[in-house]
C-alpha cells in the first residue's frame, strides 16, 4: 500500500495548515530581516518600556481571528449532510465558543486578582482568548 511508510502513516495536510503556516513564517522572517530590530531594542535602560500601540486594534484582530475559527473548526468535521454530522459540527462550534471564553476570563481574572502587578489587562485577555482557541483546535 502506497500510503504506508516504515515510520507510520503518510503525512496528510487535511486543511492546508502546513502551507499556511510555512507561508506566514517565511513572510514574517523576511519582514523581520528587512525591518530589523526596533530602535532601542538592545538598550538595557529601555528594556521594560515596550508597550502595545493600539489596544482597540489588538481586540479587533482577536475577534477577527475568533470569527475565522468558526469556519475552520466546524468545517473540519468534513461534512454536514445529515443530522448526526450537523450535530457534531454544532458541538464543535459550541466548544469553539466556550474554550476561548473560559481561557480569556481566567487569564483576565488571574492578572486582576492574583498576579502582580494586579491590572485589568486587555492584552492578556486577548492572549487568553487565542490560547483557548489554539487549545480547542489541538
Amino acid at each position: 500500500d502506497e500510503s504506508k511508510s516504515a515510520v507510520g502513516p503518510a503525512f496528510m495536510d487535511f486543511a492546508g495548515s502546513g502551507l499556511v503556516h510555512l507561508t506566514g513564517g517565511v513572510g514574517a522572517l523576511c519582514g523581520a530581516i528587512v525591518v530589523g530590530p526596533r530602535n532601542g531594542r538592545w538598550d538595557e535602560s529601555k528594556a521594560n518600556d515596550f508597550d502595545g500601540h493600539s489596544v482597540p486594534f489588538c481586540v479587533l484582530g482577536t475577534f477577527f481571528l475568533w470569527f475565522g475559527w468558526y469556519g475552520f473548526n466546524p468545517g473540519s468535521t468534513g461534512s454536514m449532510h445529515d443530522a448526526a454530522t450537523a450535530n457534531t459540527a454544532g458541538l464543535v462550534a459550541v466548544n469553539t465558543t466556550l474554550a476561548p471564553c473560559v481561557a480569556g476570563l481566567l487569564i483576565f481574572l488571574l492578572r486582576a486578582l492574583v498576579l502582580p502587578p494586579r491590572l485589568l489587562d486587555v492584552g492578556a485577555f486577548c492572549n487568553g482568548i487565542l490560547a483557548g482557541l489554539v487549545s480547542i483546535t489541538a
